[in-house]
């Protein structure tokens, strides 16, 4: 089995009223290429009339962000002309490649009425090729997401992007990175085997799992080293795993703010784009 190197605790980073905890990057951990980042948001209860999420309008280049609803909506719309609302159980896919403008919102319904609302965002490098590649979005709700029943029914995996057994994940990655959620009722297992050379993210949303024999509870991070293939899972009680992996990048990386290149260079460039209306402009 492969050898876990560290296990990570998500900071709390709270976005005004969203409860938020921040797995990746935290002060042990910068990223685990291509994997740049991952905020968690709630699960908290919002009332009647609330402002709903705070992400308005913002630009990203260099980058691809996918989005996990697990609980309430998000109303999605972009520069590039895309627009959907999202709900629970669904997952938005956004490259912004050379570089558009998007807000991510509550509807109006959720706004007005309130309701539960759990949200994981993960950001995936893009290498340097794809940087300035045209910009695309899709949303898809959750019954257009593959969901794989196995050990009978105690564990359910929805199979976002990738493939398992013959059966293809429901987005396209333009980088090979697989990605899906996994469900285990108490005393569910599964074994995986993950190419040696590709980089593991494995994040625990809720409940406590065993990985290669090693405890892992909610809101914690593994990093595993590259010794084996063979990952093996035990659920001791109802949970929730990201797993994504994927080959590194290994290339130069300068993230700031919303914009991810190779260079500090290329992300002046970025700004500079964004500030003339390279990115696109926002109409409400």
């Amino acid at each position: 089995m492969r050898t876990i190197k560290k296990i990570h605790n998500a900071v709390f980073r709270p976005v005004g009223d969203l409860i938020t905890w921040s797995p990746l990057p935290t002060p042990t951990l910068a990223h685990i290429d291509p994997f740049l980042f991952l905020n968690h948001h709630g699960p908290q209860h919002y009332e009647r009339n609330n402002d709903g999420l705070p992400f308005g309008p913002h630009p990203h280049r260099g980058m691809e962000t996918v989005t996990f609803i697990l609980e309430g909506d998000i109303l999605h719309k972009d520069s590039g002309g895309h627009e959907s609302v999202i709900k629970a159980g669904g997952v938005q896919w956004m490259t912004a490649g050379k570089g558009l403008i998007h807000a991510e919102v509550s509807t109006e319904d959720f706004m007005k009425n309130g309701g539960d609302l759990e949200l994981l965002q993960l950001w995936l490098n893009l290498p340097s090729r794809l940087k300035k590649t045209e910009p695309r979005y899709l949303g898809l709700q959750k019954n257009q997401i593959p969901a794989i029943v196995l050990d009978d029914g105690k564990v359910q995996m929805n199979l976002v992007s990738g493939e398992w057994e013959g059966e293809q994940g429901a987005f396209d990655s333009l980088t090979d990175i697989s990605l899906c959620t996994i469900y285990f009722k108490a005393g569910g297992q599964l074994v995986l085997n993950i190419p040696l050379d590709n980089n593991i993210f494995f994040y625990v949303i809720r409940g406590r799992v065993s990985v290669n024999e090693t405890d892992v509870k909610e809101r914690q991070l593994v990093e595993f080293e590259h010794n084996a293939e063979e990952m093996q899972i035990l659920s001791s009680a109802n949970s929730m795993v990201l797993l994504g992996y994927a080959e590194p990048l290994k290339e130069p990386m300068v993230a700031y703010g919303p914009f991810v290149m190779n260079s500090e260079a290329e992300i002046q460039e970025a700004y500079d784009d964004y500030r003339s209306g390279k990115l696109g402009s926002w109409q409400e």
